[in-house]
């Protein structure tokens, strides 16, 4: 038996231009993980805090920075939550536009995790070939409401900016674009013996675990349990579409990368029906008060986000600002697991493990 002496490894914290500031101490015994412990807080804003100060439009530029590759879904809970405490309509062509961009948004944020994820573990070109096509859809964006990034496009009872001329052609043009590149990804990567050994057995747990853990979104469903809340709990329209659930079976990090594939084809499906759907006119925003002012009381309510169950508690007295705001960040509580995952893996595993579970490090600090 070889003797190793114990060694604490930092690994991390990595420049925000990465994958965001975030920290994993290690104790190693050779090549083993004995121990691991994430380190939060290096982005930390106080966004909560500082809400109780703002007004709820003021609120809606924040909520853009806590998943910064998945804006529209943070702007969208945000304001799907003070509609639900006003019992506010939204206009049926802003509820397709909300739809819409989300969806999109969705597929933008999974070629982000695909791309830098295969990065991560040793493949160069898809990288490329997912931020060209997520390009696209960023073009789409900074069309509609001039942000490539942070796009404040959400509002208490509908959406800022209508659609431009031409502008729902040219999302019905992506569609199947982007089902053909989507065929191309599995060729390039899904069957490569080397990813697959890379991959395939990884960080898995079982159904049990992740919901002990509190797990959502593909982490959650790559263990076979059925929970998408555009389907379970359905908000905005999205009860009108047909569209499947994608679930794993085996909890393992190939499991969430197919499920996270097979997510952007269905968020197509959405898209394709939605475009189709599409009102011909009609208001963006609904009929609003000039100062929005829930009524006294408390609320919670969740979407499904790229990462998984998004949510936000408010608790109102009946003022302009909110007296508290919570928010459920699906990346806070799925990296309560990876301690668990790490024990007993090789430093190699470790990078398949994290990014396998989808942290975006704004939305663990918040």
């Amino acid at each position: 038996m070889i003797r190793t002496e114990e060694l604490l490894l930092n690994v991390g914290p990595q420049h925000p231009s990465t994958h965001g500031v975030f920290r994993i101490i290690v104790k190693l015994d050779g090549e083993v993980i004995t121990e691991a412990t994430p380190v939060m807080g290096y982005l930390h804003r106080g966004t909560e805090k500082l809400a109780e100060d703002l007004n709820y439009t003021q609120i809606i530029p924040y909520t853009d920075r806590m998943d910064y590759v998945s804006a529209m879904t943070t702007n969208y809970v945000l304001c799907h939550g003070v509609e639900k405490m006003m019992g506010l309509e939204v206009p049926e062509r802003a509820e397709f536009m909300r739809l819409i961009v989300m969806e999109l948004q969705r597929i933008a944020s999974h070629l982000v995790w695909w791309g830098t994820y295969l990065l991560d573990i040793g493949a160069m070109s898809p990288f490329l070939f997912a931020f060209r096509d997520r390009e696209i859809i960023i073009n789409l964006f900074n069309e509609l409401c001039g942000a490539r990034l942070t796009y404040n496009y959400m509002r208490v009872g509908g959406v800022k900016w209508d659609a431009p001329v031409g502008w729902i052609d040219k999302v019905r043009e992506f569609i199947p674009y982007m089902e053909s590149k989507l065929d191309e990804y599995h060729r390039l990567v899904s069957g490569n013996e080397i990813f697959l050994a890379r991959i395939r057995g990884v960080g898995a747990y079982d159904a049990q675990t992740a919901i002990d853990y509190g797990l959502s979104g593909a982490n959650l469903r790559s263990t076979g349990v059925d929970w998408d809340l555009r389907k379970a709990k359905p908000y905005s329209i999205y009860n009108r579409f047909e569209f499947d659930v994608p679930l794993g079976k085996n909890g393992d990090c190939y499991d969430r990368y197919l499920i996270r594939l097979e997510e952007i084809r269905q968020s197509l499906r959405i898209l394709k029906q939605a475009v189709e759907q599409f009102p011909s006119s009609g208001d963006v925003m609904g009929k609003v008060p000039r100062v929005i002012r829930p009524p006294a009381g408390e609320l919670y309510v969740g979407i499904e986000s790229p990462r998984g169950e998004i949510g936000v508690h408010i608790v109102s007295k009946g003022k302009a600002e909110p007296y508290r705001l919570k928010f459920r960040r699906p990346s806070f509580v799925n990296l309560q697991i990876l301690p668990k995952l790490l024990v007993g893996e090789t430093m190699t595993n470790l990078i398949t493990i994290l990014g396998g579970i989808d942290i975006v490090v704004g939305e663990v600090d918040c």
